[in-house]
This record gives C-alpha cells, structure tokens and sequence, in this order.
C-alpha cells in the first residue's frame, strides 16, 4: 500500500467538455470586465437577472440579496434553510488588478507630443507596461453633473495607448540599472496625440488639439479631469494559448477568476442548509483600505439590514463568529523557468486543480492569516468527498518574497478563514496565465464549499 501524498493533474479527472464550456464563458467575462466599476455591474445585472433585489430596496425578496458599495464592491447572499444566527459561508474575493491609473491634471505635451500622467496601482513591474497596446476605461463626471462612462481601446478600429521605450543603441546607462528603477514610476505615461492645432500662436498645440477633440466627442473640458476614474488596463480580449488551448491568458485574473467562480458558484446553486454570500471587494492590491476595501464596515452593515428586514434578534458579529470563510485568492504555480524561488515540495503545479494555502504572510510568517488544523482538515475532507481537485501550496521559498489576502481581515471579525484559488504564471503581469481545468476546479471547491462546508 502506498501511503504517500500525491496530486494528480486535473484534466486526467475531470470532463474536458466541461471544462472547455466554462472557459469559453469565462473569457466573455474577462474580456469585458477590466475595472472593478465593470465587474459590480456585471454581477448585479447577473444578481437581478436571477431574482436578486438590492437589499437597501423597499422591493419584496425572497431571500435573495445584492448589496452595492461605491459602484466597486458587491456583496451577493442567499438565505438557507437554517437560521441566520447559525452563520454564513462565505466565498471572498477582490476585483481590483495592477493596472496604470491617469493623474487627475494628465495631459501635457513635450516635443510635439501628448501625454498623459500616470501612477501605477498595485504591485506591478513597471518594465512590463511599456510598449505594450493598452485600453482606457473609467468614468468622467463634466462640470454639470453628466456622467461620461469610458472604453477605449477595445474595438477593432478603436485607437489603443502606448508607452514608449527607450531603445536599445541609446539604452546602455539604462541596461545598467536594476529592474526597480530601470523604469521610473514617472515614466510611465502614455502618448495621446501628435496632431498640433490649428492655431500657430497656441502655446501647447499638441495638447490644445487633444483637448479640443474631447470635448467635440465626449463634451469634457479640462477641468473635468479632476472629477474622474482613469486607467489604463491591456488591450484586448482573453485569448487561448498554447497549441492544445489548454490555458488562458488575460489581464486581470488576479482575481477577478475568483470572483467569477465564486459568484457562479451561487448562482448555480440549490437551496442550501446554511446561508451563503460571495463578497467582492475593491482596494486588495494596495492593502484593502478605504471605502470599498475589505477593512470597511460594509459587510456589518449590510448584514443588520438582513437582519432587520428579517426582523431576526441577533447582531451582526454574533452570526460572522458562527461562520465560515474561503478567502479566494490565486496563488503561483512552479515556473520552470524560475525554479530557483519554489520550495517545490509545498509549491502548486499548474493544472492540478485548485490551491489550499493554510497560511500567507511572509519572513517568518509575519502578517499572516493562519487557519486552524481543524479548519484544514474539514475542507480536505469536503474536497475529498466531493472530488474536487485541489493541491496544497504556498507562495515561494522562505525569505525569497511573500504576499497577503483579505483573509487575515476576514479572520478579525472572527470568520473561520482559509485560502483557496487557482495558480497563475505571470501574475500581476498584464497577461497572467490560467489554466482552465484549475477555472473550473475553482468554480467547483467554491460551490462545495457554499453548499455543504459544516465547521464542526
């Protein structure tokens, strides 16, 4: 008898044809949600289209909830059979990517050119966003209140954005430098025009022209900029890659491949025993701060207001210290081209389902999330009975690096938390690689987990 400890890869378990399904709908979703403003309409409409109503309505429910944040947060729940005092399973998960955000006073022009200033968002390296097609999405508030929505870059004849970079035979001071700073956070903006207006005695021609077709096609003014939500994101839908089109590669799943599976996950279920919610949350990448962040109050509240519209006698933190949580998550999978970082033993293969990570943190463990033995060990159970495929790792080797989830926020509010997702290449890149039998692993560990998760 063999008793020892071996995954195996999912596509030697689960049907292709399903597989090969859930990632065609994947990449519709993908394609198009780029921003966190995106995804939340793209699940509210989602909610509604199911029987969800908004739970800040007067609008008769049945038991079915969507809860909006700042146009970037959603907060998707289910009532189940038991009482609400017994606790939620929840699926958390972020909608916020690495990304290059527009300053609110971008344009400028220098050497008949027009620019665009920028501040990257997230834990990106900076050398991978140059020369590189990108897509401009985001609002714009004009000066009498109208609403200018944005997508840019996207169609066929739309015009994308690049910035530029310096070549090679002027490049050997750069070549020099070390990746930080070979790329300056400051050099990091887009050209937006070299069409000079027509008016010779116009100081900044170049910009004047942009500015004047902005405002013929959108009716902005300058001003305007102050009052708006920019950013730049890759160009472009998801694509298949590799010869067997076993994997996709896209911007942005990190996490939005999360948010997907987990939100699909309750779409799709029965009627459960427990009550379930799947809570997207904006702000991960730069520390879950702010409004729409998962250190907000915003699950407290709407969870008083399902109490009081249900008129149950409880408080929010009774029923979130009776609940259970995946915190929904990518991790990495062993490159074989950077080995070197991997302690491969406790490291996740790609395509062998989703990843179970008792711990994150870094040097030392510090400022980890930490689930319990007993946590463990009843998610291995429920993945083992369930044959759902799923592998145990962490991110890298001790001291090489490290990273943190929402998950040590959620584990506060005293929520029985563990991580879970699928494994990415390239993460934070502007196209991750996912492998589409760790997607549809995904979809069902967080569909298990909502449905039949019992912490006992």
């Amino acid at each position: 008898m063999d008793f020892g400890y071996k995954t195996k890869n999912a596509w030697e378990i689960l049907d292709r044809n399903e597989v090969n399904s859930f990632g065609e709908e994947y990449k519709k979703f993908i394609s198009k949600s780029k921003t966190e403003r995106e995804t939340v309409d793209f699940f509210k409409e989602e909610a509604e289209s199911k029987g969800f109503v908004d739970v800040f309505s007067d609008k008769t429910d049945n038991g079915r909830f969507y809860a909006i944040n700042g146009s970037k947060n959603i907060i998707l729940f289910r009532e189940g059979k038991d009482s609400l005092e017994k606790g939620i399973n929840f699926v958390f998960a972020h909608i916020d990517s690495p990304r290059i955000d527009i300053k609110q006073n971008p344009l400028y022009e220098g050497f008949d050119i027009a620019m665009f200033k920028t501040h990257y968002y997230g834990g990106i390296k900076k050398y991978q966003w140059v020369t590189v097609p990108l897509a401009l999405h985001g609002v714009i508030y004009l000066k009498n209140g109208e609403k200018v929505e944005l997508s840019l870059g996207e169609k066929p004849d739309d015009p994308v954005f690049v910035i530029s970079d310096l070549l090679p035979h002027l490049a050997r001071k750069q070549m020099e430098q070390n990746a930080r700073e070979f790329i300056s956070g400051e050099a990091l903006d887009p050209i937006v025009g070299s069409i000079p207006d027509s008016d010779d005695k116009e100081k900044e021609r170049f910009k004047k022209f942009v500015l004047n077709l902005l405002h013929d096609t959108y009716g902005l003014v300058e001003e305007d900029f102050l009052s708006s939500e920019l950013t730049l994101v890759p160009a472009g839908p998801a694509r298949d890659s590799g010869f067997d089109k076993s994997i996709i590669a896209s911007y942005g799943h990190d996490d939005r491949v999360c948010a997907y599976t987990g939100g699909h996950a309750l779409f799709d279920m029965e009627d459960s025993q427990k009550a379930l919610a799947v809570v997207l949350f904006d702000k991960e990448e730069i520390g879950s701060d702010g409004l729409t962040g998962a250190q907000s109050d915003f699950l407290e509240y709407v969870i008083d207001k399902i109490i009081d519209r249900k008129m149950i006698k409880t408080s929010a933190r009774e029923i979130l210290h009776h609940s259970s949580a995946i915190s929904a998550d990518v991790n990495v999978a062993v490159d074989p081209l950077y080995k070197d970082v991997f302690e491969e033993q406790n490291s996740a293969i790609f395509g062998r389902g989703i990843v179970v990570t008792k711990y994150t943190g870094s040097g030392g463990k510090y400022s980890a999330s930490d689930a319990s033995a007993e946590l463990v060990y009843q998610v291995r159970k429920l993945f083992n009975e369930e044959n759902v495929p799923w592998q145990m790792g962490e991110l890298g080797k001790v001291d090489i690096g490290g990273g943190g989830t929402v998950a040590k926020f959620m584990a506060k509010r005293g929520i029985e938390t563990i991580d879970a997702g699928p494994p990415l290449l390239s993460m934070h890149a502007p196209f991750e690689l996912l492998s589409k039998v760790d997607l549809y692993s995904s979809y069902l560990a967080y569909k298990s987990f909502l449905a039949k998760f019992n912490l006992k």
